[in-house]
């Protein structure tokens, strides 16, 4: 998190400095490592085909940008946060507390979260409780929660390979991680008597779980390497290295673009980011940038970022985002609900 754009802030704060109006010339946006490669394609374009600066990004995970986000309401805090999820309730609080009184969501399309391996190794289909028994710290065992004691997968299903569990997944600060937790273990887990029925999505720390960082490359050259291990990440990543890689199916339904968009596959989302109103006309470029962002050219049905990973929105939802970006609407804690 404290990379370049915390670094630049230091400096200001060290050298006595406020940012004034105008001072700074270059849009700057944190947040999600899974909107990230579509950030920073659109910020590419955005620097090359216009009179402004290329924005700064910076992955910092969809949690740990919107804390940078709601630190603050001046020009040393970033004008954008990216989000694998939506933003959360105590998240808007906060932002509300330091004076961003208005904020604009936008949606920009979805993404499943894919459970990927090695194209060497064979192909597996998983079931969600297959994948809760393999990532949580507590699992039923003759009807009563113990310690994990699963090693390989075959200990969990014997249809699935023996082989030893080595999960490379998101850390705690990311939206990726936060969208997992709900969609397979808080979902699988309130089904089940032996968690009382009750959202459970504590994750095993003994070694099998790898909490691998911000930067979903590092997990597929992780899978490149180890035919054995599985990594947990945005469909966009798979969807880039398919040379490489291969995802499970799970629950029956792939990770492909046609599964996801209609929410056959089961773990599947929406992505998001929020720009700060009191910055536009502070900033130079964040109108345009947001007005290139929401172009058909990226992400209409044969947008330059379908071809990275993003699966469109359907037309009518494409528009209401346009429009409701047109009309600045800010976003309330209701429609967070």
């Amino acid at each position: 998190m404290k990379k370049l754009f915390t670094l630049v802030l230091s400096i200001i704060a060290l050298a006595g400095l406020t940012v004034s109006a105008h001072a700074r010339e270059q849009i700057r946006i944190v947040g999600s490592s899974t909107v990230y490669p579509f950030s920073s394609y659109v910020a590419e374009e955005f620097g090359a085909t216009t009179k402004f600066q290329t924005p700064i990004i910076e992955s910092t995970g969809s949690g740990g940008g919107h804390k940078l986000f709601a630190s603050g309401s001046d020009l040393n805090t970033p004008d954008i946060t990216n989000s694998s999820r939506r933003m959360k309730d105590s998240e808007f609080n906060k932002n509300m507390e330091v004076g961003n009184k208005l904020i604009s969501e936008v949606k920009i399309g979805f993404d499943g979260i894919a459970i990927a391996f090695n194209k060497k190794a064979a192909p597996m289909s998983l079931s969600r409780k297959d994948i809760l028994l393999a990532v949580a710290a507590e699992v039923p065992v003759d009807g009563k929660l113990v310690a994990n004691p699963y090693k390989t997968w075959k200990d969990i299903n014997s249809a699935l390979p023996n082989k030893k569990i080595v999960i490379y997944g998101p850390p705690s600060s990311s939206g990726t991680r936060d969208a997992f937790e709900e969609m397979v273990m808080q979902e699988t887990t309130a089904k089940m008597d032996e968690y009382g029925k009750k959202a459970y999505s504590k994750i095993r720390q003994d070694g099998a779980y790898i909490p691998a960082g911000e930067n979903d490359n590092l997990i597929v050259q992780k899978l490149a390497k180890d035919p054995d291990a599985i990594g947990i990440f945005g469909y966009s990543f798979l969807e880039e290295n398919m040379d490489k890689l291969q995802g499970a199916t799970v629950d029956g339904f792939a990770p492909v673009p046609a599964n996801i968009s209609t929410g056959k596959y089961p773990i599947s989302r929406s992505l998001f980011f929020y720009v700060k109103q009191a910055h536009i006309g502070k900033v130079p470029g964040i109108q345009e940038y947001v007005d290139l962002f929401l172009s058909e050219k990226m992400i209409g049905d044969r947008g330059l970022l379908k071809r990275i990973g993003l699966i469109p929105l359907p037309k009518a939802e494409r528009d209401a985002e346009r429009a409701k970006w047109g009309k600045k609407t800010a976003l309330k804690l209701s429609d967070l609900n």
